[in-house]
């Protein structure tokens, strides 16, 4: 009588089932043992080795019809059929970390469409009393620019970040808010455009999120598309941002008017 166990406890022991086993046979990667006296197959140490291996390859994404080729191959063979293996692997365990990740972020819907840098800068503008209005309209705004221009999105977040850390611009932009509502003749809307303009001149990095955004590119116009996203400006503001932009031109900025491409 040959030592060994049945296929039923071969399967068990190797993880499959009994009709995997035999699926292994058909396909001829593992052998079938000869039966004892009783008519049972019996497997031995070999024989188990050989379903490890074959289960453990199948496991790792290894078609079954390769499997056979690479356990039978020389050890150099061997070696860099396994290695590609685990190159395959890694890169399924880094799509799954990163579906993962998604997953947590998608409790979080900030998180879920935008990087943490963002969403960081987001609390920031809260830390900054920037109002709730301002702070979505930004959100809203970034998620366009990410989708729209994503090769220039890190460039868009360093410009925002510098206007984030410059207190008189904050200032600038609760006096903005506040004129949204003034009537469009009144003599303040003219005095704080020519500040803000003057504040945009005196900072070369502040500028360029301006003249940035108006280049002559199709990058440039799909920012333009995102700048000019959400409601229709006010009269007071529609003349703020043109008493603002002309001061620019005059100072030498070029600024494309809005049919301008």
């Amino acid at each position: 009588m040959r030592n060994g166990v049945t296929i039923g406890r071969a399967a068990a022991f190797v993880g499959v089932t009994v009709k995997t086993v035999r699926h292994y046979h058909k396909l001829g990667l593992v052998g079938e043992p000869e039966r004892d006296a009783s008519g049972y197959r019996r497997y031995g140490s070999d024989d188990l080795l050989r379903l490890v291996r074959v289960r453990t390859l199948a496991a790792a994404g290894v078609p079954l019809v390769e499997i056979g080729s690479l356990l039978d191959a020389d050890p150099a063979r061997f070696a860099t059929g396994i290695s590609g293996v685990e190159r395959r692997l890694d890169e399924r365990i880094a799509e799954l970390t990163a579906r993962r990740a998604m997953l947590h972020r998608l409790a979080d819907g900030d998180r879920a469409l935008l990087p943490d840098r963002a969403v960081a800068m987001l609390q920031g503008m809260r830390d900054n009393g920037y109002t709730a209005a301002e702070i979505e309209s930004t959100r809203d705004s970034w998620i366009l620019a990410r989708a729209l221009v994503p090769e220039g999105f890190d460039d868009y977040l360093d410009q925002f970040e510098h206007v984030l850390g410059d207190a008189a611009l904050r200032d600038f932009s609760r006096r903005v808010a506040e004129a949204a509502a003034w009537d469009p003749d009144d003599p303040r809307i003219e005095r704080l455009a020519a500040d803000a303009a003057d504040h945009y001149l005196a900072d070369p990095v502040l500028l360029k999120t301006v003249t940035g955004l108006q280049a002559r590119t199709d990058t440039a116009a799909r920012y333009a598309m995102i700048a000019r996203h959400g409601e229709r400006p006010t009269p007071a503001m529609a003349r703020l941002s043109s008493l603002f932009e002309a001061r620019l031109r005059a100072a030498g900025i070029r600024i494309p008017g809005p049919s301008t491409r």
